[in-house]
């Protein structure tokens, strides 16, 4: 196996295990983060370690909201030797946690997405879908990097980290992430979770 391969597992890993783990991030991208974990554990617990493969419809997303965060997530989580978010159903997750969450969390997290198109727009000419690999690359960098950061709009920062958190979580709860991706042989499973600690959601 080629270094990179294992250097971009051991990173992925270790952000998947961190959470978000910014004591500053607003308490919808935390909660969020919470559910996410109490989904995968969920996942961890099927057989397959899968979700459903029947015909499925988004309980939040539109159509067009729904290709945009499978597309994003894909670029945060790319197929490499090892299928990507994209094959992991990814957005389906990302789909349910929503679903599960309180009508706040989830606004702010669409409202993000929003954000996004609005932010290729301004940038490219047109929205996340309809740009460029290249395009839609240079964004999340923008969003990722510490000099973008700190000249983007907190909405954006914020949703890619939101993103970013589920999209991992999601993906190594899967058994594409977990055994393919990870080779783990069900170890890697969680015993408990404990959810969010925040007073206001015990």
């Amino acid at each position: 196996m080629e270094q990179s391969s294992v250097n971009r597992r051991d990173a992925i890993r270790r952000l998947a295990t961190a959470g978000l783990g910014a004591a500053s991030a607003p308490l919808w991208m935390d909660t969020l983060a919470a559910l996410a974990r109490e989904q995968a554990v969920h996942l961890h617990q099927t057989p397959a370690g899968t979700l459903p493969a029947a015909a499925w419809t988004p309980a939040v997303f539109d159509a067009r909201q729904n290709d945009t965060v499978a597309t994003l997530s894909e670029l945060i989580i790319p197929a490499t030797d090892t299928p990507g978010a994209r094959a992991a159903l990814v957005n389906r997750f990302i789909d349910s946690v929503l679903e599960a969450a309180a009508p706040s969390e989830r606004d702010a997290f669409l409202k993000g997405l929003a954000w996004m198109d609005a932010r290729s727009r301004t940038l490219y000419g047109q929205d996340v879908l309809a740009a460029t690999v290249g395009q839609q690359t240079d964004l999340l960098t923008r969003l990722s990097s510490e000099s973008g950061r700190s000249t983007e709009e907190p909405a954006g920062v914020q949703f890619f980290d939101a993103l970013k958190s589920m999209t991992i979580t999601g993906y190594y709860g899967t058994s594409i992430g977990l055994r393919q991706e990870l080779g783990d042989d069900g170890r890697l499973v969680l015993a408990e979770f404990k959810g969010c600690e925040h007073p206001e959601h015990q």
